[in-house]
């Protein structure tokens, strides 16, 4: 069975994504401890930097400029390779669910962090 990185809006805990691996956005949601979800508590290292983060501000207009800067970064991340070639080895066994609390639903880093860890080009392949 193959298993999947599962892109999960969310702003509260909800008892139906207790037993899944997570990969947790800077905004993860309330009443959920940092140190409460496996293995990968806290993707630093799979988030934008704190500039880039501020420049985009959830505006949808520099969605598409973003995603390309953020692409760049991720690329250059040793730590984010590493932790790539970790998420690939659970998916092996179960799916992976990214939590993120962004108002946005189509423009946000999730979107473009699951293309990356899926090794998917389809959204470096859009005209940027």
């Amino acid at each position: 069975m193959a298993h999947t990185i599962k892109v999960v809006r969310v702003y509260e805990w909800d008892d139906s994504l207790a037993g899944h691996k997570f990969l947790v956005d800077r905004l993860w949601p309330r009443g959920v401890s940092r140190d409460s979800l496996e293995p990968f508590n806290w993707a630093k290292e799979l988030t934008p930097s704190p500039e880039l983060r501020k420049w985009f501000g959830h505006r949808p207009e520099r969605f598409d400029r973003f995603g390309q800067l953020y692409l760049e970064e991720l690329e250059d991340n040793s730590d984010a390779h590493e932790a790539r070639e970790k998420i690939q080895t659970l998916l092996r066994d179960d799916d992976v669910l990214l939590l993120y609390a962004a108002k946005d639903k189509e423009c946000n880093h999730a979107i473009i962090l699951k293309s990356w860890l899926d090794c998917d080009s389809a959204y470096s392949q859009r005209s940027l």
